[in-house]
């Protein structure tokens, strides 16, 4: 557990950061996050970065973006996978981070959160990023937190001597992961004539990326004396087609999904795109079918098994739902997102206990899934285990940055649960962190 003054100063920063801008909010899918992680695995490897330590997280932000703000993660905009045209220039930005990660770019901070698995510091993260993008250029929240606003600027920003470094350490684990360096060039084409543009014009990458001819210059070099020659890798370029693939089909209109389903070549990719068009077109009859026709290609896939357990229980097909979500589970025992969903679905059949531990066990294995807090609340309420649900329903307002609520469920919380346990001491954090925020408001 982190120290409650730690977890204080965080959740201040979640309140008054998050209070006057767009929500930002993680795009959490078990199928993307490991069709990343499949991509990412080479380039981590190459960087003496651990593949299962480090999660590869997509924000839901149409802007061109990356960063990392601890050891253990790294963002991307869903803006910027989207853009991206093959799988070395998604790898490249991937190496990027790791490289500013193995660099130890991190630790020379003025604010350094050492853990972005913690629900406080996530919600403290996606509130600057909420921050920023609503045009605060100063932070001043944050600097009513107690922290400047330069040095909050700088939480999410590099100088240019780090940016070199990490081009070159990025180059460096790409090559040694046999992946094609014009990929990075191909970036960094994306982004060019932005450093000439004001601040308010560039894109989101280039503000935290600073951006120089030198730089295009040198990575094109670098690029050009790649000593390793580098294949063409059919399996990065099944989940780059996957990963985007389905992030598309459920950010781009049906219409365009159904158009280009097949662009890819890959068959199973083009039903699960199409199953997914016709679900949110609520058009069961052709959704059902076309999810069952990319499982019968990859039988033993709990991805595609949990995507037909979407897809049935947002079309109100509870047990079936729940049948789907059972065999992705049992394929992938150990996939948080896959258990929260699972959970989810026996909740709605009624399966209360059963529910509970699947929600539990998706909860200690990733904390950073609010909708796991909200049915784990509902489950631990229907037992009648108020004092827990009061609690999970605390740390999810905390979560979203809603300390007044929050407030409200750790009180009932602390009087319900026995003093010392467990429960009530994650009460008494939330408590804490909602009387700093409120001495800091004065």
């Amino acid at each position: 557990m982190q120290p409650i003054r730690f977890i204080a100063a965080l959740l201040v920063l979640v309140m008054t950061l998050a209070a006057p801008a767009r929500a930002v909010t993680l795009l959490r899918d078990p199928d993307i996050e490991h069709g990343l992680k499949m991509l990412a695995e080479p380039v981590l490897r190459a960087a003496g970065l651990s593949p299962e330590r480090v999660d590869i997280l997509v924000l839901d932000a149409p802007s061109l973006n990356a960063f990392v703000v601890d050891a253990n993660s790294i963002f991307l905009h869903s803006g910027l996978i989207l853009r991206m045209d093959n799988p070395a220039m998604l790898q490249s930005v991937i190496a990027h981070e790791a490289a500013h990660i193995s660099n130890g770019h991190l630790m020379r901070r003025p604010i350094n959160l050492r853990n972005a698995r913690n629900a406080a510091a996530l919600g403290t993260i996606l509130a600057g990023i909420a921050g920023a993008a609503a045009g605060s250029g100063e932070f001043a929240a944050g600097a009513a937190a107690g922290i400047q606003g330069a040095a909050m600027r700088s939480f999410f920003s590099h100088t240019r001597a780090e940016e070199n470094a990490a081009d070159t350490s990025g180059m460096r684990y790409l090559n040694s992961a046999g992946v094609n360096l014009s990929g990075a060039v191909q970036v960094m084409d994306l982004f060019r004539g932005q450093e000439s543009l004001s601040l308010t014009r560039q894109d989101a990458y280039a503000r935290t990326h600073p951006l120089s001819r030198d730089r295009f210059r040198r990575v094109r070099a670098l690029a050009e004396a790649q000593s390793r020659e580098a294949r063409p890798d059919r399996e990065a370029e099944y989940w780059f087609a996957r990963t985007k693939g389905k992030l598309s089909a459920f950010q781009r209109s049906p219409k365009w999904t159904l158009t280009r389903a097949g662009e890819s070549g890959f068959e199973d990719v083009r039903l699960m795109r199409e199953a997914v068009a016709y679900h949110r077109l609520s058009d069961l009859g052709r959704a059902l079918p076309a999810i069952d026709a990319a499982v019968a290609r990859r039988p033993d896939d709990p991805y595609l098994h949990e995507l037909r357990g979407q897809i049935l229980m947002e079309s109100r097909r509870i047990k079936p739902a729940v049948a789907a979500y059972a065999r992705a589970a049992n394929l992938a025992p150990r996939d948080a997102l896959i258990l929260g969903a699972y959970g989810r679905a026996l909740l709605a059949d009624g399966q209360v206990q059963q529910a509970a531990r699947r929600l539990e066990e998706a909860r200690a294995r990733d904390g950073r899934d609010i909708r796991v807090l909200r049915d784990l609340a509902q489950a631990e309420a229907q037992m009648g285990n108020r004092g827990m649900a009061s609690v999970l329903t605390a740390e999810r307002y905390a979560m979203a940055g809603r300390l007044k609520d929050a407030r409200i469920h750790a009180e009932r919380a602390s009087g319900l649960l026995p003093r010392g346990s467990p429960g009530w001491r994650r009460a008494q954090d939330i408590l804490a962190a909602a009387d700093a925020a409120e001495k800091r408001r004065k």
